[in-house]
């Protein structure tokens, strides 16, 4: 897993200007670019790295920095950075992920302004924190506070960075459902060796039994459970 930085599919895009003069002049102009990169940093936005025709490179910025190629800057209508994205980054550590099921397919996020915003999925980055011996202060694996973030080209021309509960994809042949689900947030947190139900044999075999153990409380609930199902049984044969 990256830290800090990553790589991500390179992205031919133009640039607005002003955020190559700390938006302080050449407002509504722009330039071609290649995004190439991003950097992730705990409590900030993504921020993206960018090379331009002359051949310097501008490390981090925002989103909102860029628009498509092909679109007139006139008509690509200027949103703040907080409707773009709806999240800071979770911790340094980003997993870029081009999922091959997204790749190319188109979508809508639900916009702060209550309006759908269609667009074209590009990849996903999602945070984790892989190191046991640095003390964990983001929330990137709280099952109630992950959030990923698929990147996507809209049609206005501006780029977006929006999670799951923000996005219904459009599959042709797969979503043909028009709903937008009530699920609940998930706040499980799996694990298949909490149990204490299961333990292996204690020998070198590399085909090892597993015993499944069982307290005396739950011992006593099968017990009950199997003879209040051959009771209905004997119920159920005796009236037929």
């Amino acid at each position: 897993m990256a830290y800090l930085n990553a790589n991500i599919p390179v992205t031919y895009a133009q640039i607005r200007r002003e955020y190559l003069y700390d938006l302080k002049e050449h407002h509504g102009e722009v330039e071609d670019c290649i995004i190439f990169g991003l950097s992730s940093i705990t409590g900030r936005p993504i921020l993206f790295h960018a090379i331009m025709e002359n051949g310097a490179v501008f490390y981090r910025l925002p989103i909102s920095a860029f628009i498509q190629r092909g679109f007139d800057p006139k008509e690509v209508p200027g949103r703040r950075l907080d409707e773009l994205e709806l999240w800071n980054c979770f911790s340094y550590y980003p997993a870029v992920t081009s999922y091959d099921i997204l790749d190319g397919q188109s979508g809508k996020y639900f916009g702060k302004d209550k309006q759908k915003h269609p667009g074209k999925y590009l990849f996903t980055v999602d945070w984790a924190h892989p190191e046991s011996n640095i003390v964990d202060t983001d929330h990137s694996e709280i099952p109630h506070e992950h959030k990923c973030a698929h990147i996507l080209a809209l049609e206005d021309g501006n780029y977006a960075a929006q999670p799951n509960n923000r996005i219904l994809w459009d599959i042709p042949s797969f979503t043909v459902k028009d709903e937008i689900p009530d699920w609940k947030v998930q706040t499980s947190e799996w694990n298949v060796e909490d149990t204490g139900k299961w333990k292996t044999e204690d020998t070198d075999r590399f085909f090892y039994d597993i015993e499944e153990t069982k307290d005396e409380e739950e011992e006593k609930y099968l017990a009950e459970e199997k003879a209040l199902a051959e009771h209905a049984e004997s119920f159920k044969e005796k009236n037929e």
